[in-house]
């Protein structure tokens, strides 16, 4: 194909506005139009690139002259399906999902110049079930069909996909099922969930298989269906798999294992006391996990994801606030040392907190005869730099320590000591087993 016009939906989102530079710097593509319900923000705007903005509802009719005025042969529809960031665009995103594809589809219908369409799919529209196969092929039948959110939006599309192929057979239809995308950039409510912290909840006695995809293989695809000739529907994942423990961990959290009736009232509290929030229902979707075969994706439609999934939430984990701040783990590490009477490792200079006190040091000199410490041997309090009082008196019973019994704290704790080392010393009992 050359000299392509491409339209592109959901430009004020990642994957869209992606996906639209990315056409726009194609060889093959003459021309890239971005719509969109709102302005994109600018760094949406600077991802796309030398694409053209148009600020068209797709739930509008005007949606059908923007593709008749530009002559579009390639419609890319990357805002099917997509999946809202909270519960409070639930509503909104399903009248975009179900009636902002119908109307699109009707547009495209009516055009004479569009030839191709890519529409955008989520592996969802398989279900969650027990009694699923271990490995879902596009061909697999949903056990358990979702009746409610973004996969019952997303079978919903397929079907309106699926009756726009009947009416128009010269239309090249792709329909790539995305498992969860992940990333640095994205925000859906998967990411959400691995980004509570310290500690994220799993259904007790559960811990299924996942498998996701990255959010730049996500755009590659989107990219390379719109310019190739692949037509039908693929699974897209990477490699691999991670078990939601597994996934957990690799965040560095904590899996707080609960029961599936009690996910409610934790979410409840979790945002009344302001530590985050997550979705009962997508805890639940992660009850039995889905892992889809991606040969028709290598093989048919000749696209190898780079990212495997351990790769992807890797990147995705890279970029999560630790759990802890680095200055109160240093604060704690030095305040065990200090009660165990150790000297903590030092701390770098990013890491070291500036309203600690620093332990004293203890430099030990040279040793005199009759295991005493010689002019040179300096020991310092903790906390100070003042010499400890009789620093050069004789080690008590030839163990070549300092004994300062005398000094201890009013507390009863020892201070920090100094010990020549130079000394066999007293033997050890050895305890016995």
């Amino acid at each position: 194909m050359a000299g392509l016009v491409v339209l592109v939906t959901g430009v004020t989102r990642f994957i869209g506005s992606e996906v639209a530079g990315r056409l726009a710097r194609h060889p093959e593509v003459d021309r890239v139009i971005g719509v969109d319900a709102a302005l994109p923000e600018p760094a949406a705007r600077g991802r796309m690139g030398d694409a053209d903005f148009a600020r068209v509802d797709i739930r509008n009719p005007l949606i059908a002259r923007v593709i008749e005025a530009a002559g579009v042969d390639t419609v890319v529809h990357a805002s099917a399906s997509a999946t809202p960031a909270s519960s409070a665009a639930r509503s909104m995103a399903k009248e975009m999902n179900v009636l902002g594809t119908m109307q699109l589809l009707a547009a495209c219908q009516r055009s004479d110049s569009v030839r191709n369409l890519v529409v955008r799919s989520t592996a969802a529209v398989y279900g969650s079930s027990s009694r699923d196969p271990a490995i879902f092929t596009e061909d697999t039948p949903a056990r358990s069909v979702p009746s409610s959110g973004p996969a019952r939006d997303a079978i919903d599309i397929e079907g309106y996909v699926r009756g726009f192929g009947r009416r128009r057979p010269d239309v090249r239809i792709a329909v790539p099922r995305f498992a969860d995308i992940i990333g640095p950039t994205v925000v859906t409510p998967l990411t959400r969930y691995f980004a509570l912290s310290p500690f994220v909840p799993m259904v007790l006695g559960r811990d299924a298989r996942i498998q996701l995809v990255h959010e730049s293989d996500a755009v590659g695809v989107m990219e390379h269906l719109a310019v190739n000739n692949f037509a039908g529907v693929v699974n897209v994942a990477g490699d691999g798999v991670l078990t939601l423990a597994q996934a957990i961990h690799r965040a560095g959290r904590i899996p707080l294992s609960v029961p599936a009736f009690t996910l409610g009232g934790i979410s409840r509290v979790m945002r009344t006391v302001r530590l985050g929030g997550f979705s009962p229902r997508q805890v639940e979707s992660l009850v039995t996990g889905r892992v889809l075969d991606t040969t028709r994706l290598r093989e048919r439609a000749g696209y190898s994801p780079h990212f495997s999934t351990v790769e992807a939430f890797d990147d995705f984990a890279a970029h999560l606030s630790p759990a802890l701040p680095r200055s109160m783990v240093r604060r704690a590490e030095v305040r065990i040392a200090s009660t165990l009477g150790v000297r903590p490792e030092p701390a770098k200079p990013a890491d070291r907190p500036t309203d600690e006190p620093q332990l004293g040091s203890v430099s030990v000199g040279t040793r005199s005869p009759g295991n005493q410490v010689g002019p040179s041997a300096t020991l310092a309090r903790p906390g100070s730099c003042d010499p400890l009082p009789d620093a050069g008196r004789p080690a008590q019973g030839g163990t070549g320590a300092i004994d300062l019994a005398d000094g201890d704290r009013p507390d009863g704790r020892p201070r920090l000591v100094g010990i020549t080392g130079d000394a066999a010393g007293a033997p050890r009992p050895r305890r016995g087993r």
